[in-house]
């Protein structure tokens, strides 16, 4: 299966070699179109939330590469007032700063005053789970990391059997390329089906 396209970014964000490891889709488009448009952000900040393993480390990276920004990644992480300053630098320098976190304000609680005022006007933009063209794509791309190929056929298989998340996406090539090694097995559906339910990934439910 032939990854989506990547949508062309501004000429004010060069494309570069990295860019191409984010693939695009419905549940990051409103991120990724966030920061294209991040010359009209109502202050050079931004809060980047979603699934850890989601991309959006790499996107946040990617994109204060191209501009010239700051990251925090993760924010939560950080002192606040090291968050505070910089928040107040980029706004001074028009030089735009990411944070990148699980969960915006107020879940991710800010006790300095000063920053959770400046958080509070502070867009934010998120990734979503996987939907299933995302989810057979990073599968689809995490084997071919591997130099290996997974047929259509059983590709459509695991992505209608087992959980749609990132880490899922991660954990089941990893079960699937060690049970091929292991068994000297080639990657065919049944292969994968075997994989599956030995890593306890699936039920097996007599379908074997």
């Amino acid at each position: 299966m032939r990854a989506p396209d990547q949508i062309a970014l501004p000429l004010d964000w060069p494309q570069g070699s990295d860019d191409s490891r984010f693939i695009v889709s419905t549940a990051n488009q409103a991120a990724f179109d966030h920061f294209k448009r991040w010359s009209s952000w109502p202050v050079k900040a931004t809060i980047l939330v979603g699934p850890r393993r989601s991309g959006r480390s790499l996107l946040a990276r990617n994109f204060v590469a191209r501009v010239g920004g700051r990251l925090f990644d993760p924010a939560e992480r950080q002192e606040e007032e090291t968050l505070f300053h910089a928040w107040n630098q980029a706004q001074e320098t028009g030089r735009p700063l990411v944070l990148v976190a699980d969960q915006a304000p107020p879940a991710w609680e800010i006790a300095l005053p000063d920053l959770r005022t400046r958080l509070a006007v502070t867009p934010v933009t998120r990734i979503e789970q996987p939907d299933d063209a995302l989810f057979a794509s990073l599968i689809q791309r995490l084997f071919a990391d591997r130099g290996l190929h997974l047929p259509d056929e059983a590709l459509r298989y695991v992505v209608s059997r087992v959980t749609r998340d990132y880490y899922t996406a991660e954990r089941l090539v990893d079960a699937i390329d060690r049970f091929a090694i292991a068994s000297q097995a080639r990657l065919t559906l049944p292969t994968v089906r075997r994989a599956l339910v030995a890593g306890r990934i699936i039920d097996g439910g007599g379908e074997e």
